[in-house]
């Protein structure tokens, strides 16, 4: 038997005396249904058994909407001074880093990705979110428009009122941080939906909201199925807006739910199939090689701006691919509680599979790196970086989004082709550009069709980037002072003075 290191040891005795809680976060506690189903949460680590999620359905959505209406409309929190509401979002935020282990192992384990990175990224941005939509709320104005003189013109922002958010299991508390933050901020009541594979992190950041002193009501957790709860949410009428992250085939059928229902607001960031074009000019090759591969097997490619298709030169395509090759040896997964891993598991057994048919399926390029399944942790589901040369265009490995560590290698002759195979995609979420060329960068960046472009350089993001894609990926933008609009509306006011009382004065 291997013997386990020291950190490992030490991850694995904390999760032992681990007991999480697993019912919804409404009004202000922790509430079990008594006709709840269960499902199991899986570690993706050695595929055992975390926990037993409740799943209240119908019930628990109804429950929390109602809690999140009253809130909402008694105005405990939209009505507080801002600066009170800044200050309790900055309490919040303090809590999540005080509770850094506790979150970054329930990401890790739930969803098999390194706990250094969990601890450090996943924590810290969601507590950075809190943090910048707390500053931003004094930044952001109402209008008063030129109007006649006897007049008065305002345009004023207002909260939209109950707030679904349903987020992904991949950085569950970032991207749902993304949207709970600026709905918050602008007064808004929020029902968060976690997808079932990673429901832990949410129910103890409903914990942590209620100690930072959000009223009761105003931020509640509903973990549950997609089919039922996220299905529930889509459809209540008590809900003002869906904001979802996901994939495309289940943001179709909210699209549909709150259309078919209340005609709710809705946001859409749905995945994408992201290119990163590498030209023959590249001044900081090294860089540019090590970035790449950084896009793509990041999070064992479980991520939407995954790098995933590679346009090279074709002039320097054996010198990427080899080197590609051989950074891609540093990517091997491990241990996810191992301090030192860089790649973790895939996220469950059921993403594995669908992987690896996929790769089974293929009939275009060669894999020239990876494609096997490995078990550095017994039972766990892990899969090599893969690499594929030569893969036609019009293949579906190189227009699905397969959400795994799968790269796929195209060579290109001009600037036209290369365009050309950038955007022929139904994904329109980020793209990247490796040119020492001005003008060339210029051009590309005006007709890449995707919502986030990057030049020498690849997921650089910050809070206060918008995040969002165009075409397929969907509308919205998260992060960023755009995504304060998407959570409030614009009320136009006009007052005539000439019908008003004369208050006295000649």
């Amino acid at each position: 038997m291997t013997q386990l290191a020291p950190d490992v040891l030490a991850w694995l005795s904390r999760a032992a005396g681990w007991e999480p809680e697993t019912r919804a976060f409404i009004d202000g506690g922790y509430r079990g249904f008594a006709r709840s189903s269960r499902f199991e949460s899986i570690a993706p680590r050695d595929g055992s058994t975390l926990a037993h999620i409740e799943d209240a359905g119908v019930e628990s959505v109804d429950a929390a909407v109602a809690a999140a209406r009253i809130a909402f409309d008694d105005g405990r929190w939209r009505r507080m001074p801002s600066r009170q509401r800044a200050e309790i979002l900055r309490r919040f935020a303090m809590l999540v880093l005080a509770h850094r282990d506790e979150i970054g192992l329930a990401e890790s384990l739930e969803v098999g990705k390194p706990i250094s990175e969990a601890l450090a990224a996943d924590v810290g941005e969601t507590a950075e979110a809190l943090h910048w939509y707390a500053d931003a709320l004094d930044k952001v104005h109402d209008e008063v428009i030129t109007s006649p003189e006897h007049t008065l013109l305002t345009v004023t922002r207002e909260p939209l009122g109950v707030v679904g958010a349903i987020v992904p299991w991949n950085f569950s508390s970032i991207i749902a941080a993304w949207k709970f933050a600026p709905a918050l901020a602008t007064g808004n009541s929020v029902v968060l939906k976690p997808s079932e594979l990673s429901s832990l992190p949410a129910l103890i950041l409903g914990r942590l909201a209620t100690e930072a002193g959000i009223p009761d009501g105003v931020f509640n957790v509903v973990p549950g199925r997609g089919s039922t709860v996220g299905s529930a949410l889509a459809r209540h009428p008590g809900i003002d807006k869906i904001t979802f992250t996901g994939s495309t085939t289940v943001a179709r059928r909210i699209a549909v739910d709150a259309a078919t229902s209340n005609m709710k607001a809705v946001s859409i960031e749905a995945g994408g199939k992201s290119p990163q074009v590498v030209f023959d000019d590249v001044e900081d090759w090294e860089r540019m090689v090590a970035t790449v591969a950084g896009s793509i097997f990041y999070n064992a490619g479980q991520a939407c701006t995954a790098g995933s298709r590679v346009l090279v030169h074709e002039s320097v395509h054996d010198r990427l691919l080899e080197d590609l090759v051989s950074k891609a040896t540093e990517w091997m997964p491990s241990d996810p509680l191992a301090t030192s891993t860089k790649m973790g598991a895939i996220a469950s057994r059921e993403q594995l599979d669908e992987i690896l048919a996929k790769l089974e399926a293929n009939r275009s390029g060669k894999i020239v790196f990876g494609g096997e399944q490995v078990e550095p942790v017994p039972g766990g589901f892990y899969l090599e970086p893969t690499i594929i040369d030569g893969v036609d265009s019009r293949a579906s490995i190189s227009r699905e989004e397969v959400f795994g560590p799968v790269l796929t290698v195209l060579s290109f002759r001009d600037d036209t082709e290369a365009l050309h195979a950038a955007n022929d995609t139904e994904y329109g979420l980020a793209a990247g550009v490796w040119t020492a060329n001005l003008s060339r960068t210029h051009r590309m960046l005006r007709e890449l069709r995707a919502g986030i472009v990057w030049a020498n350089d690849y997921n650089a993001l910050g809070i206060e980037r918008p995040f969002g894609g165009v075409k397929g990926t969907g509308t919205g933008r998260d992060k960023g002072i755009q995504a304060l609009a998407q959570y409030t509306s614009s009320k136009t006011s006009w007052i005539d003075f000439r019908g008003a009382l004369s208050d006295g004065m000649s």
